[in-house]
């Protein structure tokens, strides 16, 4: 915490994460404010396409590659994000690193895709933005940096919805379920 909005990217750094998506947005932001930082968390190298905007943007002083992290060290990560962001492009079963982020708190910006609105409910626990549209992230993230009570409302929200994802809770419901159709 040194004064900076920290972003955070969780995922394994493939091109249908989108991490690209969110440079381009990051660097629409920078333009007019100097205070952000995007930490990026997770396996792999970042495609041709992210180093290319982060030279052509001038993002290098804007983005921490953290690289794999242990899942001990993980909610450190989250415990100094400010805003988490998902910019995936498709194909994501189920939002598990946006219950993460709403479990710590966090409000999230993320692409409107099947798996991910499963999760997020748009404008209750963060923002569900077009896949691919870096105008889009650039959008719903500046909305959470201009207003500091909105992060802190779709954060609490977020961890009263994560709560229903506690396995307690969904192994009652399994359990619940079976037992009906016997």
């Amino acid at each position: 915490k040194d004064g900076k909005v920290n972003l955070l990217f969780v995922g394994r750094l493939e091109k249908r994460k989108g991490l690209r998506y969110l440079l381009g947005a990051l660097g629409q932001l920078t333009l007019d404010r100097s205070n952000l930082r995007l930490i990026v968390v997770g396996p792999g190298n970042p495609d041709r396409e992210s180093y290319r905007v982060i030279s052509e943007r001038n993002l290098t002083d804007n983005v921490v590659f953290a690289g794999r992290v242990s899942q001990d060290d993980l909610p450190r990560y989250y415990a100094t994000a400010d805003i988490c962001c998902y910019p995936a492009t498709g194909k994501e079963s189920f939002g598990i690193v946006l219950l993460e982020a709403m479990a710590a708190g966090k409000p999230v910006v993320a692409s409107n895709i099947e798996g991910y609105a499963s999760v997020l409910s748009n404008e209750r626990e963060g923002f569900l933005v077009q896949p691919k549209n870096e105008e889009a992230l650039a959008e719903g993230i500046s909305r959470l940096i201009d207003d500091p009570s909105l992060r802190l409302r779709m954060g609490t929200r977020g961890r009263e919805t994560a709560e229903n994802y506690r396995w307690s809770k969904v192994a009652t419901r399994v359990a619940d379920y079976y037992q009906s159709l016997i």
